[in-house]
């Protein structure tokens, strides 16, 4: 049978899931004095995050990390669906699925380490960014040309959107 290219799911993905360090961060902490992590986020993931939240696209978040402040820009985004502390990220994508009537098959989720591996077994469309590690993009049927954190997340969304004609440039009416 012929493998199906990537182009070929973005029609029917309606739910976008994201891991947290590695993709919408580059991966690297700051450590302060206190002992508090620093993270860097890209705001044109923000700004792709917020506009497929607008257009009426799932968005959901499983990380292991804890961070409070990474709750709150994805609260600030949007984002409902946030799972932070996941150790074991089937759980929360199976209460998530169970939660909104989510078919796995419409979803494409992006990480970008081992921890993410079960998860991108399950799902319609597994990414990840350029920089993931070798296992990941083995099983990736997109693999970003960008770095987690620099914009790998915005590349998949605006892919999606592009392919069933909600990036049209017709921005006013996004934010009407």
């Amino acid at each position: 049978m012929e493998e199906k290219s990537y182009k070929e799911y973005l029609e029917h993905i309606t739910t976008f899931i994201f891991d947290v360090d590695g993709v919408l961060t580059d991966g690297t902490v700051t450590v302060t004095t206190e002992g508090e992590l620093l993270r860097s986020m890209n705001m044109k993931d923000g700004y792709g995050i917020k506009t497929a939240i607008n257009m009426g696209f799932n968005v959901c978040v499983i990380s292991g990390g804890t961070n409070e402040g990474v709750k709150i820009r994805l609260e600030g985004l949007g984002v409902s669906d946030i799972y932070l502390g996941a150790h074991n990220k089937i759980e929360q994508l199976n209460d998530y699925f169970n939660k909104k009537n989510i078919k796995s098959e419409n979803v494409l989720y992006m990480g970008d380490d081992i921890p993410d591996y079960p998860v991108m077994k399950v799902v319609g469309l597994p990414s990840c960014p350029q920089d993931a590690v070798p296992e990941i993009k083995g099983i990736s049927k997109y693999i970003s040309h960008k770095k987690g954190g620099k914009g790998a997340a915005r590349d998949v969304i605006e892919q999606v959107l592009k392919v069933q004609g909600k990036w049209n440039g017709n921005f006013d009416a996004m934010y009407d």
